[in-house]
């Protein structure tokens, strides 16, 4: 990959990774809705597919205001948050415990892409490219709208229709329990570098500190 030394090399390699991002999704987005149990949660993946359409013609909007070829950088973010949601239905049965799981994959999906829509705006705006912040900001809005809405169904159907799956130790029942083993590699990598200072005597540091040094 060639070294990103201006703004504009910077918010065109956003734009091709958000492009790949998208063509992926109308890969998936397909595949969820199949997966899904829930009508309703089936519709909103289909509709969002006719969004994402709409969004990667959107995105060739502005690789032709740029004057570049439409084509993507492979998105490794997306493809990742891809495999979980394919692990995840492949782990579950036909039942609303598997569209609580697809509701959590897909909201994942959609607070990375609004992390980088949002990203990409704020760089067009530096860059004074007002076309491009209009595209943008539409996708950006219909993003946090979709997020909202599986909001809604995981709150007020699915989650509801979801059986609570709790272990039990001698009759009383407990919760999960969190280890480094159990948590998100990319979390785990995070954690040493938060600013340690602003938790100093609170039980939450306290809690983190040991679910770093706690064996896998």
């Amino acid at each position: 990959m060639a070294k990103i030394t201006t703004m504009e090399e910077l918010f065109l390699d956003e734009i091709r990774d958000l492009y790949d991002a998208e063509k992926q999704l109308t890969k998936a987005l397909p595949e969820m809705a199949k997966a899904s149990s829930s009508d309703e949660l089936r519709d909103v993946f289909e509709e969002d597919l006719e969004q994402t359409q709409a969004q990667i013609r959107r995105l060739e909007r502005i690789f032709e205001a740029l004057g570049e070829k439409p084509t993507g950088k492979k998105c490794a973010a997306m493809t990742g948050l891809i495999k979980e949601s394919n692990e995840m239905i492949s782990a579950t049965g036909d039942t609303a415990i598997r569209d609580a799981g697809l509701i959590t994959a897909a909201q994942k999906v959609e607070h990375y892409e609004m992390s980088g829509y949002g990203s990409a705006r704020t760089h067009a705006e530096i860059l004074g490219d007002g076309g491009a912040v209009r595209l943008l900001e539409e996708t950006l809005f219909e993003e946090k709208e979709a997020n909202e809405r599986l909001t809604e169904l995981a709150r007020y159907t699915i989650n509801d229709e979801a059986p609570a799956a709790r272990k039990t130790v001698r009759g009383a029942p407990v919760g999960p329990q969190v280890t480094s083993g159990s948590l998100c590699p990319y979390f785990t990598w995070l954690l040493p570098s938060l600013p340690w200072h602003w938790l100093d005597g609170s039980p939450t540091r306290s809690f983190l500190s040991r679910v770093i040094s706690s064996p896998s």
